[in-house]
């Protein structure tokens, strides 16, 4: 979360809750809804960490707000975010580990934990075809983010097809 909030931030100031709305209002409904509350620590470690400044700004009829902005080492931050590409490999898979180590438990079988992990994974895939149904068509980064989990699912499907003709 920090760094996503560090990049909404290069394009002007802002408080936490106008953070939350541009990263809900970017991502659609599939992305999980950012929690306020962690965002306001964040933002807080941020600030401490010397990559944004805060300030707070009166208002007449409710509490101060506070309003964030880079700084010159935050807009650094988040150059050097996107100049790094990501590497997230899928080894640590929480699946995997089950379905390695339920032979050795005697407490789960492989395959049925194949059949519950496909279900768990087709379920997913019609609630992201009913997102996608219901998100604004002129929102291209939520549709792309739900074509993606959509293709990774796809994959993970296929995989745990090759996964239960291995073991059986």
């Amino acid at each position: 979360m920090r760094l996503p909030l560090l990049a909404l931030l290069a394009s002007g100031p802002a408080h936490g809750y106008e953070l939350k709305q541009a990263l809900e209002k970017l991502l659609g409904a599939a992305y999980p809804q950012p929690n306020v509350g962690q965002i306001y620590v964040t933002l807080g470690r941020l600030e401490k960490s010397g990559l944004i400044e805060g300030e707070d700004v009166a208002q007449s009829t409710r509490p101060n707000k506070r309003i964030y902005r880079l700084t010159d080492a935050g807009r650094e931050a988040v150059r050097a975010w996107f100049e790094e590409p990501t590497d997230e490999p899928r080894v640590r898979d929480e699946f995997f580990m089950k379905l390695a180590i339920a032979p050795q438990t005697g407490l789960a079988d492989q395959i049925a934990l194949i059949n519950k992990q496909r279900r768990q994974y087709l379920n997913t895939m019609r609630e992201l075809s009913r997102l996608a149904a219901a998100e604004d068509r002129d929102n291209r980064v939520a549709q792309l983010l739900i074509e993606g989990a959509m293709l990774h699912l796809q994959a993970d499907l296929d995989w745990l097809e090759r996964c239960q003709e291995e073991l059986e």
